[in-house]
């Protein structure tokens, strides 16, 4: 086998004080002479220039903006002096940090670490366009203590439709043990993969990942990325529905989609991955049931931040995996 892998700041503007860090604060201020003549949205983004105006103008849609008292109408001009009040309200962003009642699969729990089996098709960190319902947002409820930790004890990802294994700390030291590990490449993680085409042997991919030039949301293989280097071993072959190889996969590095970007760049795309493999419909009927990425995180290794010893737990294959398995069998 392989190695398993807000504070308030002091400034003003335009006689406006204003706290930068929390958007649902109410920001107020005098329009000064020196914006006289200006569209209301332009005067309002120079006096709180932390906003964009185009978010300034959004508030206004949606009546968070007066002027003089009277909601604002910020396509008109403003001569200085009219007293404006913005009163936001929260972001997705400002409220994704909060604790939900959401069931987390824990495979090992003490008083220094937690592991869990992350579902397919849940998001680990709170981003853009999921901003509740992550692993963040369960932990926050499952370990209230996670809220004084940078990023809730988080210290690695998996990506929002990769299962398995993910480490999370609780307390300070727990967390710079592990990210100290991390860092030093010694935390083994072993993925299991289904990929299109036939492996004939085992291998290793040593290339640079970074953004993809040419699809700013996808990453590749580029000479300007960052090195990364995935190893691989051929689980079993497949070929009644098509050529298809079963892997495992460990990681060297830990780039943003390694195992998919490294993958595809030796013509073994993922199997069910619509970001770098075939679409679904081009799958043979046996396999379309399965509606992500065939990726799963299936074995985690690390020392324990407390006792020093050597620790390593397993996942078994979630059913959607499983059973594309057995149909190709």
């Amino acid at each position: 086998m392989f190695p398993l892998l807000a504070n308030i700041l002091p400034q003003q503007t335009a006689n406006a004080h204003h706290q930068l860090d929390d958007p649902a604060v109410a920001l107020e201020g005098i329009v000064p002479q020196s914006l006289a003549g200006t569209r209301g949205d332009a005067a309002l983004a120079r006096m709180f220039p932390e906003h964009s105006r185009s978010r300034i103008q959004r508030w206004a849609r949606a009546g968070y903006v007066t002027v003089d008292g009277r909601q604002g109408d910020l396509d008109k001009l403003v001569w200085g002096g009219e007293r404006v009040l913005i009163s936001p309200q929260p972001s997705s962003a400002a409220s994704a940090f909060k604790a939900e009642e959401i069931g987390l699969k824990v495979v090992y729990e003490d008083d220094a670490i937690l592991v869990i089996d992350k579902p397919a098709g849940m998001v680990v960190h709170p981003g853009s366009g999921n901003w509740q319902g992550t692993i963040l947002n369960a932990l926050l409820h499952h370990t209230p203590g996670a809220a004084a930790l940078p990023r809730g004890g988080i210290v690695h990802r998996l990506d929002k439709d990769t299962s398995g294994l993910l480490v999370v700390a609780k307390t300070d030291i727990a967390q710079t043990s592990l990210v100290r590990q991390l860092q030093a490449r010694t935390v083994k993680r072993i993925y299991v993969a289904l990929v299109h085409g036939h492996i004939a042997r085992d291998g290793e991919v040593d290339a640079p990942i970074g953004r993809d030039p040419h699809h700013r949301t996808r990453m590749a293989v580029v000479a300007s990325g960052k090195a990364a280097r995935t190893r691989y071993q051929v689980i079993k072959r497949f070929s009644e529905e098509g050529a298809f190889t079963a892997v495992e996969c460990s990681l060297d590095t830990g780039r943003t989609h390694q195992i998919r970007v490294h993958l595809r760049s030796i013509g073994h795309a993922l199997v069910g991955d619509p970001t770098y493999g075939a679409k679904r419909v081009d799958l043979p009927e046996c396999l379309r049931g399965l509606r992500r990425q065939a990726l799963h995180a299936a074995r985690l290794g690390l020392i324990h931040p407390s006792s020093g010893q050597q620790c390593e737990w397993e996942a078994p294959l979630p059913a959607d995996f499983a059973a594309a398995m057995v149909r190709l069998k």
